[in-house]
């Protein structure tokens, strides 16, 4: 994990992790199947800058911003993308 990011010097963890307020790049959405393929479909896709708005008190789900939209995830299927800080 993080092979892309940290070839550009950046540090790379997954969505879930980064904390409410912060703002990442996607590097890449790990997985095979129909919640990988839509949650491209929706705008993850690498190099998209989204930021945490929020997260409910147990960290599921979480709300970010992309592409002048919000987006609510759960915590699961956030962890499927993984980020660049």
């Amino acid at each position: 994990m993080g092979d892309e990011a940290s070839e550009r010097g950046e540090e790379s963890m997954r969505l879930p992790d980064i904390e409410t307020g912060s703002s990442a790049d996607v590097v890449t959405v790990h997985g095979n199947g129909a919640v990988p393929r839509r949650l491209m479909e929706m705008g993850l896709v690498p190099g998209v800058r989204i930021r945490v708005v929020k997260s409910a008190p147990f960290g599921d789900p979480i709300e970010i911003r992309l592409r002048g939209y919000s987006l609510a995830l759960r915590k699961t299927e956030a962890e499927a993308v993984e980020v660049a800080v």
